[in-house]
């Protein structure tokens, strides 16, 4: 068993005054505010529960600035996407760990403790299954583990180029499998998880454009108790199409259809009609927002006034990891807010709370519902704690919820200091353990992409 003291730390209940929280077997035993430090307890000023990033697609990291460049026509999430394809056509399994690894070591740095991967690339290059249909799940795990952040995988199904059942195209041969198949793969990536500790494994019906009505019903036969995502009304043209197929809104007719509940994590969900946002608060689901990403590509704005005042929960993740921070996330998702509604702090609950709070702690509650965990320095709960440099020039003599204000709204440069997951410490002086090493892989592989 060791120990940690903090002079400063942000539990469920609150901020409390000199704090030791107790860890063994990777979980939090006990905590205690008021406490003295004792003489072989690590000391440190700022501790927060560490955040879930509940959607990423590890390997598009390696995309990162590559796809700045104005192409002929209007650029859109659908030319995006073509860039996308052109560059997970060259990936070998190496690439695909290699990257993801680096993006997870990003991660941890940033102040993310668990990563929910949204895992589509399955096949080889030719969109053939590899002997064994689990490798690729097999390099997500090890970037995991090379890293230590926490994995809930998300083996994704994946079958169609779009509503009413089209055939694949060429750039997502590598995605696409059988309602079989994906069991199969299902069941290799049980396996896998199961040597990673405190990995947790989910489903993910890619979207509706990609599975018909049937092979959803399929597919969530196999989901158990684990959770449940699937990106749904991203983009306007998602939600023109599929209304011009079904007749209904893309959200709308997945409530119609599908008894959609907590285990649910709705990633998007940006064009929603005021019912839609209202159902969805009531049926418990999260909103797995991903604002930079969500800029990035020209979706839109999610109307999170609308949510949150019909009491809707939501996460954020850092999907495409074309930047990848906590706090990057945090602000984007009030700054979106601000410049829509032109009001500030749309995201503080009421009178006189704190934005910063507000933010953080609704992304730590809906992140872990969507990943699988319980979150926060509690007992029982992971050891996944971040630590922020109370010398940063921006947390200058803040304390309490201004420390978080601050973090997100007014740094410069991250002050994070050290993280631990699952009661290992991979991050000291904000960088992790094994940086040197992932990011020489890193620049490796990418190199050998680029230059292919």
């Amino acid at each position: 068993m060791s120990q940690l003291y903090f002079e400063k730390a942000l539990l469920p209940d609150g901020w409390a005054a000199d704090v030791t929280i107790s860890i063994d077997g990777g979980h939090i035993a006990t905590v205690k505010s008021g406490a003295r430090p004792l003489s072989g307890d690590e000391r440190h000023a700022i501790g927060l529960p560490g955040l879930p990033n509940l959607h990423s697609h590890g390997f598009q990291r390696g995309m990162a600035g590559l796809t700045e460049m104005r192409g002929q026509s209007s650029d859109s999430f659908w030319t995006w996407r073509e860039l996308m394809y052109r560059f997970v056509r060259k990936m070998t399994p190496e690439d695909v760990e290699a990257i993801t690894a680096q993006a997870y070591v990003e991660m941890l740095e940033a102040g993310f403790t668990r990563v929910g991967e949204f895992h589509y690339v399955h096949h080889d290059q030719s969109g053939l299954p590899y002997g064994n249909i689990g490798e690729l799940a097999e390099r997500v795990a090890a970037a995991a583990q090379t890293s230590s952040i926490g994995l809930t995988l998300l083996p994704v199904f994946y079958a169609h180029s779009g509503f009413g059942g089209r055939p694949p195209d060429q750039g997502q041969r590598r995605f696409v499998n059988s309602v079989d198949q994906f069991g199969k793969l299902l069941e290799a990536s049980r396996r896998v998880i199961g040597a990673c500790e405190g990995g947790l494994v989910g489903i993910a019906p890619h979207s509706l454009r990609a599975v018909t009505p049937d092979e959803l019903q399929a597919v969530l036969a196999f989901a158990g108790r684990g959770p449940i995502h699937i990106h749904v009304a991203e983009q306007t043209k998602e939600v023109e199409d599929c209304t011009a197929w079904s007749g209904k809104r893309p959200v709308r007719w997945l409530f119609d259809h599908v008894p959609v509940d907590r285990r649910w994590c709705l990633i998007h969900a940006t064009h929603m009609t005021d019912d839609e946002s209202r159902d969805m608060a009531a049926c418990g689901a999260v909103a797995g927002l991903c604002p930079v990403t969500e800029a990035n590509l020209g979706d839109g704005v999610f109307d999170a006034s609308r949510f949150l005042a019909a009491g809707g929960r939501f996460g954020v993740g850092t999907d495409s990891n074309v930047l990848i921070g906590a706090a990057d996330e945090l602000r984007q998702l009030e700054y979106s807010q601000r410049l829509v509604r032109r009001a500030r702090n749309v995201f503080a609950a009421r009178s006189g709370s704190s934005t910063g709070r507000d933010l953080f702690d609704a992304a730590l509650a809906g992140g872990s519902q969507a990943l699988g965990i319980t979150g926060g320095l509690a007992e029982g709960a992971p050891a996944d704690i971040v630590s922020l440099d109370a010398g940063d020039i921006a947390l200058a003599g803040r304390s309490d919820d201004a420390i978080l204000d601050s973090w997100i709204f007014g740094c410069r440069r991250s002050p994070v200091d050290c993280v631990w997951t699952m009661g290992r410490k991979v991050v000291t002086n904000g960088r992790h353990r094994r940086a040197e090493e992932v990011g020489a892989a890193f620049r490796e592989k990418l190199g050998g992409l680029l230059a292919a």
